[in-house]
């Protein structure tokens, strides 16, 4: 068998280890279990580290030889539902058509696996890291993410700072914005804070046969319209997605190249049209709110005496959340509806993209991967390194796999995989990052 096949069964045996997890999940069994597999997987590894258990989460250090700053690598162990007509049974770890197929190939038991994996062989041939070596996953980042927040608490009174965190986030990706002809390794340098918001509308009610103005739903309807408007939130074109629109125009053509590899001079012009090229290009230049909860009466003769909708405000490091949240507290007022904070997320630091931090990144690519490019990039989505930016000023977020669009769309979705040809690049990447930090 190849190197490629070989990692496909150990992976696939991750996969058919059943790890969904749930927000208020009391029963941490089946992680535990899962933990037993890594032991019995990774014996090398496990001989060298401490390891620690945080409610089914955990945290491994490999000793190193001392000098400097630790390191981190992170990927978590919990996945989302498998719901849905799957091609191959969700958690079969099912290896077919020269790909593993199963809930967490990508998000992110592939990444976990690599790490181990790499940080295994090293261990068994006798190698010692110049600095300790962190490996920290949670199993409960699905929902809550409060492993890795625990976590980083606890590493915070420890008085431990690190040189570096590298978890999951950007891929590598070909056209990662349509005219850019290359193939990209997008590699995160921070990420979008999250927060939950629930906006009320009430008033007295009554017969849907005599309606008023103004009643809750129509409030609530006019402020929505109003948030989509997309004017209420400031846009921004920072110095990292200036290098961001730069790197990708680099394989461009025509008008599109010259725009976006000069974006801070054409910044009036981007601002404005980003919201009708592309939904993810604006996401990286502003908040965004997306409504996703709604209730109102319950008859359909009945005016509520109170409705709300929730937004799920992804606000933006230029502006963070408490400057966001004011800001649609503000526009709801002016609709007399009443805003609630279920939850208000948290801001994350931006890793320098001109740091030796996220050069080293770019160097492990160069070293595993042919005719890839880089590119620093701002995550809409979150992660649990958000947390870790409070014992680090160099969070990266990059996952080494090559991702088609469809892949992509199947993480969360359905019939995620990985392709096998992936998987000894990906050992090679950490191993490199293991060996030269």
């Amino acid at each position: 068998m190849s190197r490629n096949d070989v990692y496909a069964e150990r992976l696939s045996k991750l996969i058919q280890a059943e790890t969904i997890s749930t927000f208020n999940q009391t029963d941490k069994t089946k992680f535990y279990a899962f933990h037993d597999l890594l032991r019995q997987m990774f014996p090398s590894l496990f001989a060298v580290c401490t390891f620690e258990d945080f409610d089914g989460s955990f945290l491994m250090r490999w000793q190193g030889r001392g000098k400097g700053e630790p390191i981190m690598l992170m990927n978590h162990h919990d996945v989302v539902e498998a719901s849905g007509e799957w091609k191959y049974p969700p958690f079969s770890g099912e290896i077919a058509e020269g790909k593993v197929w199963g809930r967490g190939t990508l998000d992110t038991k592939g990444g976990l696996w690599a790490m181990l994996q790499a940080a295994d062989e090293l261990a068994s041939e006798g190698f010692v890291p110049e600095r300790d070596v962190y490996f920290e996953s949670a199993c409960t980042e699905e929902c809550d993410g409060s492993g890795a927040d625990n976590i980083s608490k606890i590493l915070l009174e420890r008085g431990i700072r690190f040189y570096m965190v590298l978890d999951e986030g950007g891929m590598i990706l070909h056209e990662p914005i349509g005219g850019a002809k290359g193939t990209y390794a997008m590699i995160g340098v921070g990420e979008k804070g999250c927060a939950d918001l629930k906006f009320i509308a009430r008033s007295s009610g009554g017969h849907a046969s005599t309606p008023g103005k103004n009643t809750p739903l129509v409030r609530l309807g006019r402020f929505m319209a109003e948030v989509e408007k997309g004017k209420l939130f400031k846009a921004e074109i920072s110095d990292t997605v200036a290098k961001t629109f730069s790197s990708v125009a680099e394989s461009m053509d025509g008008a599109l190249k010259v725009v976006l590899a000069n974006s801070k001079l054409f910044a009036p012009v981007l601002k404005k049209a980003m919201p009708f090229v592309s939904a993810a290009g604006n996401a990286m230049l502003k908040t965004t709110v997306a409504f996703t909860m709604a209730s109102g009466s319950e008859g359909t003769n009945v005016l509520p005496q109170e409705a709300w909708v929730v937004g799920n405000m992804r606000f933006s490091p230029h502006q963070g959340g408490k400057s966001s949240i004011e800001e649609i507290t503000r526009l709801a007022e002016k609709f007399d509806i009443e805003t609630v904070i279920l939850d208000p997320g948290m801001d994350s630091s931006v890793t320098d993209y001109r740091g030796e931090q996220f050069r080293l990144i770019e160097k492990a690519v160069a070293n595993v991967f042919e005719d890839v490019r880089t590119a620093p990039w701002i995550m809409t989505g979150a992660s649990d390194c958000r947390y870790m930016c409070r014992v680090s000023d160099n969070c990266i977020r990059f996952a080494p796999f090559p991702m088609s669009d469809e892949q992509v769309e199947s993480i969360h979705g359905l019939n995620e995989n990985v392709d096998v040809s992936s998987l000894a690049p990906a050992v090679d990447f950490y191993k490199y990052i293991i060996k030269e930090a």
